[in-house]
């Protein structure tokens, strides 16, 4: 497994990969597909040095991907991202996940970040384990604030204090 920062030639892949979690109503509250032109300023709004697109390949395949987003984009958030992760359903539960997370946090400090976020809906309980054991904890429950097939539902907003590397 490889983990390198995403060139604008990958941004089709990272595109499939969040295009094939839309149907689930498990990790985005996109309803329909998103295409690639859609994406481009937000690809081009990743900075390597501050906010990156990292892939994970497989096999010389892009399995899967994580962003860092800016957090309300305000000044005083500067320190604080969001993440996001996103895997191939043909990759899920191998772990692509958990190497994308541990570097995350690892990676942080370097980034000039100190507290990371993430938001996942209630019902998404494999992303919930996932991080919660890397140490992220509840910090907010938004009920019901999303609608998806007629089903309400809600929205928890994990955290983590980045102070040391994760082993």
């Amino acid at each position: 497994m490889t983990i390198r920062h995403a060139a604008e030639t990958d941004l089709p892949a990272i595109v499939a990969i969040y295009n094939a979690a839309v149907p689930s109503r498990m990790a985005t509250a996109d309803l329909e597909p998103v295409s690639v032109e859609s994406r481009l300023a937000w690809f081009k709004g990743r900075l390597p040095s501050q906010r990156p697109l990292w892939v994970i390949e497989a096999d010389g395949v892009i399995a899967g991907w994580l962003s860092f987003q800016s957090f309300y984009g305000r000044p005083a958030y500067s320190k604080t991202a969001e993440i996001s992760i996103y895997i191939a359903p043909n990759f899920h539960r191998s772990g692509l996940g958990r190497q994308l997370l541990a570097q995350a946090i690892n990676e942080s400090p370097s980034l000039g970040i100190k507290s990371l976020v993430c938001f996942i809906f209630a019902h998404n309980q494999p992303s919930l384990k996932l991080f919660e054991t890397f140490g992220f904890e509840r910090w907010g429950h938004l009920p019901n604030i999303a609608e998806l097939d007629s089903v309400e539902r809600d929205l928890v907003v994990m955290g983590l204090r980045v102070s040391k590397p994760f082993v």
